[in-house]
């Protein structure tokens, strides 16, 4: 029991200091979430101020950067204009170095024409002085022209006597004409007749020969008579024709009246195939080396090289176009033609 009172005892001390421990408890708790609310408070105010200066920074940074904005169009636009004033700067400097080059030649020019002026003004004054002189001159010239005239009139005198002896004249040389026209008719008669002649004699001569004939008025060899094939040596077997034939001449030249004048022709053809070595590149080399062969040996045997015409016609004036041996056979020839020199 005394145990019991004495515990009961005890448990009656220890709640007072526990009701003061937990008041005082109660009290920091209390004085704790007042400091607290104070604390929110102030802070919420605090807070409440910088979002007020937040808001308000943030809007004073929207109007800055619209003036920003605002200044770069701004820029831009001084940009712009910078360029087209530089643009328009260069082509105005461009304008004024080409108008300076302008107003230089300009410049040249007044001065060139000054010169000219000057130039003229000098030649109109030599020209008033030199005007006594040119009349002076035209004085004399006057008087000169009334000689020439005087002159001018006997001349026409003397053309009308000297168109009188022309006049003599002409029909003197008219009656000459035609007593020369008569004499050359006369003397182309008589070569035709000695022609005739030269040729009657020749045809006595080579009688009954088949490669001779007679073309019109000329009298042709076949070239197998005085040559061999391709070469331009007469042949010795031929050389007694051609002995007659310069006997003919001969005679022929003695029998001509020296006041004549005729001469042989030699004309050398060939048939048209070709020939091609050293000595003869071609046909026309071949006929002319004939006929002057022929002319040669003629001269040899006395007769006047100034008598003597040797020309080679190559394959270019056939007898005979057709492409045969008989053509080419007729074709190749040597002609003798007596004619005019």
């Amino acid at each position: 029991m005394p145990a019991a009172r004495a515990r009961r005892r005890q448990d009656a001390n220890y709640w007072p200091g526990f009701v003061d421990a937990l008041s005082s408890l109660l009290l920091v708790i209390i004085f704790m979430l007042s400091l607290f609310m104070l604390t929110q408070f102030f802070l919420g105010q605090e807070i409440q101020g910088r979002d007020t200066a937040l808001a308000r920074l943030n809007s004073q940074i929207a109007e800055l950067t619209e003036l920003l904005q605002l200044e770069r169009a701004n820029t831009d636009d001084l940009n712009a204009q910078l360029a087209t004033l530089t643009a328009t700067l260069a082509g105005a400097q461009s304008e004024n170095q080409a108008l300076s080059s302008q107003l230089a030649g300009i410049d040249a020019g007044l001065g060139d024409r000054d010169a000219t002026i000057a130039s003229l003004e000098s030649d109109l004054l030599e020209a008033e002085q030199l005007s006594d002189e040119a009349n002076a001159q035209v004085a004399l010239l006057n008087q000169q022209l009334a000689a020439l005239r005087t002159q001018i009139g006997a001349l026409e005198a003397a053309l009308e006597a000297s168109e009188a002896r022309d006049a003599e004249s002409r029909t003197q040389i008219a009656d000459l004409g035609r007593r020369l026209n008569l004499a050359l008719a006369q003397r182309v008669q008589d070569l035709a007749r000695y022609r005739s002649d030269f040729f009657g004699r020749l045809r006595e001569i080579l009688e009954g020969r088949a490669d001779v004939t007679v073309v019109g008025d000329r009298f042709v060899f076949q070239s197998e008579v005085l040559f061999d094939a391709g070469q331009a040596d007469v042949n010795p077997e031929a050389l007694p024709q051609l002995d007659s034939l310069a006997a003919a001449i001969l005679q022929l030249e003695t029998e001509i009246p020296t006041d004549i004048n005729w001469v042989l022709r030699i004309d050398g053809h060939t048939d048209s195939r070709p020939i091609s070595n050293a000595r003869f590149p071609s046909n026309w080399e071949l006929s002319a080396a004939r006929a002057i062969s022929v002319a040669q040996y003629l001269v040899s045997q006395g007769v006047s090289p100034n008598r003597l015409v040797a020309a080679g016609f190559g394959e270019f004036t056939p007898l005979d176009p057709a492409e045969t041996d008989e053509a080419y056979r007729r074709n190749r020839r040597i002609e003798f033609k007596l004619t005019e020199g």
